[in-house]
């Protein structure tokens, strides 16, 4: 086998997608990585460092062979009785098949005959030679390209004025070294060289010539003032903000997507400080913020407390001696974003948000559903159904106020303007207006949570105002039909269904997840979308909502079995499952547990070949042999005080209780005839195996823990 080199393939081509660069740049370089080490060119231990700048791709593969190893390979060719005729003779279809496979008649007399299932086959072995390097690089590389993640394409022309190609972005240079020898490969019209681009303002030198595969980062920041490695580039960006920072006492604003995409737009971070006029302090922070981050890529400076300043930071892709040309250039172009946002927000104050409800009813919520002033009236309906559950006991009042005025921040200029901030400035614009401060902090937690791992509300009136609009959402939604399909789901609503059941446990709120779902069913305009269709849309709801309880507890650390068996029983108070899985979990670790798991199922499986109705009661007289005798004695010992437990809530108690019933059960299987001939004694062996299967499953199905 030859010496390894390490491999660098680059490709340079104009200014990337910022959003997905660091996709790009992963996807690039594992695929060419993938690629040759499936074809012998790398191993298992070559190690992949990917580059990605707004102008390159690029990957440096170690232990690259120029050659890879010869493998033996075996063809299985076809049936003897099929490839030879009566006198042992090659036929014309062994010949086809060995020209397909790159062999002929001469190498008839080296097949082997081998048994291939009931009949003999033959078979030729031979030794392929290792791919080279150039060849299989050209694989790869037109396979990464093709492969690259990207949604939509550009198509331009190549020099020679005839030629297209489709790129995310027009390609300009391409290299491919294997230690300091060029590999000679092709791609979207390119040729491959040493040769690449720095910054295009900052370089010492154009191109720059590359030596070889292992000083490209190296080579490309000391002579083209360029940092290659995303992630390089992004801990200095950090820690050219932090120290900007620091010497005001104020911290940069803490976002990762905003410091992927800033990465994405520069070749060599140059963090500067810069500032705006204190009086656009009285605007909500949250609006400057917004239009700082998403319309200009600024960080934000906060000071002890997390109050917004007037000070922000830019990040400059270039690095002048005086800076101050940039700097006055930057905070000139955020003064009229800002100015913007103030006057958003002073127009807005002048309207209270009762005074805009009507406007709601002339904004399409849905073509089927109505309209946002319908939308919010099934909302208010839904809050005040919760709110009034004895396990809720909130103040109707201020959550029928919070709900009816939820959504009328929708009609203001400043959430024309900027969407994100729906919720948000509802609750400034209500303590504007007067509204209880309870009112107007629900209004602005309607929305929580946004994302996963994003907080519940604060307050009880918020999380019932925010679990009311995900409901109705849902409820609308499954009525019409547009439920979620695969990996499909534009409206959310698994996300939706998440935060209910996060509310339910989180806050907790005991309230029965059947009773909510009927009365976000229960409007007229969804009840009869539901009908029309002849969905069961409760029905459908209730076990969308079971699923993603079943993958909430599941990311939350409980096993597969114990959440199936948990959420198989369907327990209405969500609130209380956390309880019944650490319970089902302290169970499961009981000596006595994996015997009664399968007794469990064994009893189960015998109640559904019965015919014998549930609700049999239990004759003591029939009872005769003594397990059996046993047996009911147990039950009717720890069968009360293992439901007291559970209804006290004390699960794991419960479910503790039941361990002392391993012996009978054991002894019951073992000695006593379940299906008797004797019609009577069976029914009532069948009626003592349900009163044992109902009080054994009251918390969970331990059946499920069955291995």
């Amino acid at each position: 086998m030859s010496s390894t080199k390490s491999l660098l393939v680059e490709l340079f081509v104009e200014e990337l997608p910022p959003k997905s660069l660091k996709k790009f740049g992963t996807e690039f370089a594992s695929r060419l990585a993938d690629s040759l080490k499936s074809q012998g060119l790398a191993t298992d231990h070559s190690a992949i460092t990917s580059y990605a700048t707004p102008r390159r791709l690029a990957l440096h593969l170690s232990a690259v062979l120029a050659q890879a190893a010869d493998r033996p390979v075996t063809h299985k060719l076809m049936p003897v009785t099929v490839a030879l005729d009566a006198g042992g003779a090659p036929t014309p279809a062994l010949l086809k098949k060995l020209s397909a496979v790159g062999a002929d008649a001469s190498v008839v007399h080296q097949l082997e005959r081998k048994q291939d299932g009931k009949a003999e086959a033959l078979f030729w072995s031979t030794t392929v030679r290792g791919a080279m390097l150039a060849a299989g690089l050209q694989i790869a590389l037109d396979e990464a390209i093709a492969k690259l993640p990207t949604l939509k394409a550009m198509s331009y022309q190549l020099e020679d004025g005839w030629s297209s190609v489709n790129f995310v972005r027009p390609a300009h240079g391409l290299v491919a070294l294997h230690g300091a020898e060029v590999v000679q490969v092709t791609a979207l019209g390119l040729t491959s060289g040493r040769n690449t681009q720095g910054h295009r303002f900052e370089a010492q030198m154009d191109p720059v010539v590359l030596q070889d595969a292992d000083h490209y980062a190296q080579q490309l920041e000391q002579q083209g003032a360029v940092i290659a490695a995303f992630d390089h580039r992004r801990a200095d960006m950090a820690r050219q903000l932090q120290h900007a920072a620091a010497p005001l006492s104020l911290t940069p604003i803490d976002d990762d997507a905003l410091l992927d995409e800033v990465t994405a737009l520069v070749e060599r971070p140059n963090v500067l400080l810069c500032q705006f006029e204190p009086e656009f302090l009285e605007v909500p922070s949250e609006c400057l913020i917004l239009t700082m981050k998403a319309n200009q890529k600024y960080f934000p400076l906060l000071d002890a407390q997390g109050k917004l300043t007037n000070k922000f930071l830019v990040v400059s892709n270039i690095c002048p001696e005086d800076p101050s040309a940039i700097v006055q250039g930057n905070e000139r172009v955020v003064r009229p974003r800002l100015a913007d946002a103030k006057f958003f927000f002073d127009q807005d104050r002048k309207k209270t948000l009762e005074s805009r409800l009507p406007m709601l009813d002339k904004v399409v919520y849905h073509a089927e559903l109505g309209t946002q002033g319908e939308r919010t009236r099934r909302v208010e309906d839904i809050a005040r159904f919760i709110a009034s559950l004895s396990a809720v006991r909130a103040d109707q009042e201020a959550v029928g106020r919070a709900a009816k005025l939820a959504k009328a921040d929708l009609v203001s200029d400043m959430v024309g303007e900027f969407p994100e901030l729906q919720g948000v400035m509802g609750g400034y614009y209500a303590r504007q207006d007067g509204e209880k401060p309870e009112v107007a902090a629900a209004i602005a937690q309607q929305y929580m949570p946004r994302y996963s791992g994003d907080a519940i509300p604060g307050s009880l009136i918020g999380t019932i105002v925010a679990m009311a609009d995900k409901l109705e959402t849902i409820a609308g939604l499954f009525a019409i039909g547009q439920t979620p399909t695969g990996d499909r789901d534009p409206f959310a609503l698994r996300r939706h269904a998440v935060g209910v059941l996060r509310m339910c446990i989180e806050r907790p709120l005991a309230v029965s997840l059947r009773a909510i779902v009927g009365a976000a069913m229960q409007e007229k305009t969804l009840s009869e979308h539901s009908r029309k269709r002849g969905n069961d849309a409760p029905f459908a709801i209730l076990a969308f909502f079971y699923d993603r309880l079943a993958v909430l507890m599941r990311d939350a650390g409980y096993s597969a079995q114990q959440v199936e068996a948990v959420v198989s029983l369907q327990p209405e108070l969500i609130a209380e499952v956390p309880k019944r899985l650490e319970a089902v979990r302290a169970f499961a670790a009981l000596p006595e547990s994996s015997s009664l798991a399968a007794a469990n199922k064994r009893i189960g499986n015998i109640l559904k070949k019965s015919d014998v109705a549930a609700t049999a009661a239990l004759d003591e007289s029939l009872l005769v042999e003594p397990a059996e005798k046993a047996l009911a004695n147990a039950l009717r010992s720890a069968g009360p005080l293992a439901d007291k437990l559970l209804d006290n809530g004390e699960y794991t108690a419960s479910l503790r209780e039941l361990a002392v019933l391993k012996a009978p059960v054991d002894a019951f299987f073992d000695s006593v005839m379940v299906n008797a001939d004797d019609p009577a004694l069976r029914a009532n062996r069948l009626a003592l195996l349900h009163s044992l299967h109902t009080s054994m499953n009251r918390v969970a199905d331990l059946s499920k823990l069955a291995a």
